[in-house]
Formats: structure tokens, C-alpha cells, sequence
């Protein structure tokens, strides 16, 4: 059980030396550890951040849960790992502790003191708890930065110089190893708790994702994910597995039921409506990948929206039944074999 309200009100103004008697944790870093009071400070500055090519703040549109205030981790130079305070983030309900959330604001009147917003408590988001995306280091090198999703569990503040900017344009990134790193850290997760059935199927997902990867590689493609700034948003819709060579998106089902299909086909409908307007030397390709072929109906459903599918065949490798609407709703076409064994 997490600790309950600090004192503190949402939207005072606070020095360090009044925050840290209270509440645990010392220092001047941007994610304080507070064993003892079984809290985690959460410091976040937006100047800070813009340097280096980010920025902390609430999504302005809410999910189908809520708000969500999204804060990337600490970590100046290469990439950021999920250790010390990141660590101390991602695992804050195992441990019991709060997170607390401030923005700085300004100095204290005649003084050096910086000043800092408390906005309230929070916790990561059970469903998607971070991000990896690509930004610059102090160095201005290229890495990945763990932006974490949070949402409030009481009374905040939300002020709108705090929410991010929506985006003007359709803007993509491609990363080849940020979405390889976030399996695995969902991987390490699983390991220390009791999944549910969902979890079970995400961890399919992950699974086929990951084995599918291993093999375009061997196969010579390349693949990685697809960062996707939505015009008009400033959530990001991130693209696991990317073809930048052929433009083919590939969405991940748990498994071959309608639930799983429809997620991925939903999944693939909004990554077509943003990448359309991105220019490109392929047309556009979507494809589920499943972990087995489909049942006719849900085949000729996803051809009817000009979605392929990809599925694991029997002998562990990967076959493409790739499908083309057609006046009659979508009749499939013959599949050719991405790894399969040539024949003697």
C-alpha cells in the first residue's frame, strides 16, 4: 500500500529545504528515492529538458482511463537504462511508495533557491508504463531516453503552460533498438509477478514480436520501431516493428482470436491514417503478424481494409497470406513463404 497525501497542497510553491524534511529524499536530482517515508520525489524542469531535445508535461487529450503527465528519466549521456532513480519509478508500487510529482517554476525571491509547483501524487500507468523514445545527449549524441506515463491517483494541478504543444505535422523517427528494449524490459517484469490472462496474451505478443525481429534480421531486412508524431496530438504512436526498406508496418496479435486480430487491425488503421501523408519510395504496406494463420472470416475482414497477414507456420518459420480487396469483399490470394526451408 502506497503512502497517503504528504501535507502538501496541489499548487503550492516549495524550496527543496521545505520538500525534503517532509517528505524524504535529499539532493538536487531529478528523482529522489525516499526509503525511510516510502515516497519518490519527481523533479521535472522543461528549460532542463529542452536542451536536450524533450519535454515533461501532461498529454493534452485524455485516454479512455484519463489524464496522463509523461516525464522522461534521468540520465544525461547515452542511452537510459532502467536503473537507480528509473528504477526506483518503474518499481514504486512493488516497493510501496508514492510518487510525487513537482515542475519547477522560478527562483525564491532574493535568492538562488529554485522553486518548485507540487502538482500532487501519482502512479505509473499499469497498462503502458513508459516509452522508449530517441532524443540527443548533452553531447548531442543520438539515444534512447525512457519517458515514463504517469497518472494522478487524487487532487492536481493541470496548468496549460504544463501540457505539451499538439503537433502541426505528421513527423516519423525510426529507432532500431528502442522497441527490442522495451520488450525485454517487459520481459524481466513478467518474471516477478503472477500474470493475468491479459498479461499471458501480451507476453504472446512480445514473444512472436521478438521471434519475427530475430528472423528478418537473419533474413537481412531491418526492422525496429517507428516513432509517429500525430498531427493534432501529442500523444506518440509508437510502431513496434517497422520495414523503413519495404514501408511495411507489422502489428503483433496475442493470438489468432477475433479480440487479438481486431486490436492489431485497429492498431494498423490508425498508423495508415497518419503515415499516409509521409512520403515515402513504397506505398504503404500493413500487416498483422499472428502466431498462427487466421480463421477464414477474420482474413477476409482484414482484406476487405487492404491488411495482410503474416502468421507462423509450421515449421516455425514465417509465412505471408497476403490479401487485396476485391469487388466481393476480399478474396485472399496465395501466400508466398518469408522463411521457409527451399526446396531440395
Amino acid at each position: 500500500m502506497t503512502t497517503q497525501t504528504s501535507g502538501f497542497r496541489p499548487g503550492q510553491i516549495l524550496k527543496r529545504t521545505e520538500i525534503h524534511p517532509v517528505l524524504g529524499g535529499s539532493g538536487f536530482a531529478g528523482i529522489c528515492p525516499a526509503i525511510e517515508k516510502k515516497n519518490v520525489l519527481i523533479f521535472s524542469d522543461s528549460k532542463v529538458g529542452e536542451r536536450y531535445g524533450y519535454r515533461d508535461g501532461w498529454l493534452a487529450e485524455d485516454d479512455d482511463i484519463g489524464p496522463i503527465f509523461t516525464y522522461t528519466g534521468v540520465g544525461k549521456r547515452g542511452d537510459q537504462a532502467l536503473e537507480g532513480g528509473n528504477k526506483a519509478i518503474l518499481e514504486h508500487a512493488d516497493k510501496g511508495r508514492t510518487l510525487h510529482l513537482f515542475v519547477a517554476v522560478g527562483k525564491a525571491p532574493g535568492s538562488e533557491a529554485r522553486t518548485h509547483l507540487y502538482v500532487g501524487t501519482f502512479k505509473l500507468d499499469t497498462r503502458k508504463p513508459f516509452d522508449i523514445r530517441e532524443a540527443t545527449d548533452e553531447l548531442g549524441a543520438n539515444r534512447n531516453v525512457i519517458v515514463f506515463r504517469l497518472r494522478p491517483t487524487g487532487p492536481c494541478i493541470r496548468r496549460e503552460e504544463d501540457t505539451l504543444p499538439r503537433a502541426n505535422t505528421v513527423r516519423s523517427r525510426f529507432n532500431r533498438t528502442a522497441a527490442k528494449l522495451t520488450r525485454t524490459y517487459r520481459r524481466q517484469r513478467r518474471q516477478h509477478v503472477q500474470l493475468s490472462d491479459v498479461e499471458r496474451v501480451a507476453a504472446a505478443r512480445d514473444d512472436l514480436a521478438d521471434t519475427f525481429e530475430e528472423s528478418s534480421l537473419a533474413a537481412g531486412e531491418t526492422i525496429g520501431q517507428l516513432e509517429v508524431t500525430m498531427r493534432d496530438a501529442t500523444a506518440q504512436l509508437m510502431v513496434e516493428l517497422y520495414n523503413p526498406t519495404s514501408n511495411t508496418v507489422y502489428e503483433p496479435a496475442g493470438s489468432a482470436a477475433s479480440e487479438s486480430i481486431a486490436e492489431a487491425m485497429t492498431q494498423l488503421l490508425l498508423a495508415r491514417h497518419h503515415l499516409r501523408s509521409v512520403a515515402h519510395s513504397q506505398p504503404l504496406h500493413l500487416m498483422v503478424l499472428s502466431p498462427e494463420l487466421p480463421r477464414e472470416d477474420l482474413r477476409n475482414l482484414l482484406a476487405e481494409h487492404g491488411i495482410g497477414v503474416v502468421y507462423r507456420n509450421e515449421t516455425g518459420g514465417f509465412s505471408e497470406f497476403a490479401t487485396s480487396p476485391t469487388s466481393t469483399g476480399g478474396a485472399p490470394r496465395a501466400f508466398r513463404c518469408l522463411d521457409c526451408p527451399v526446396p531440395a
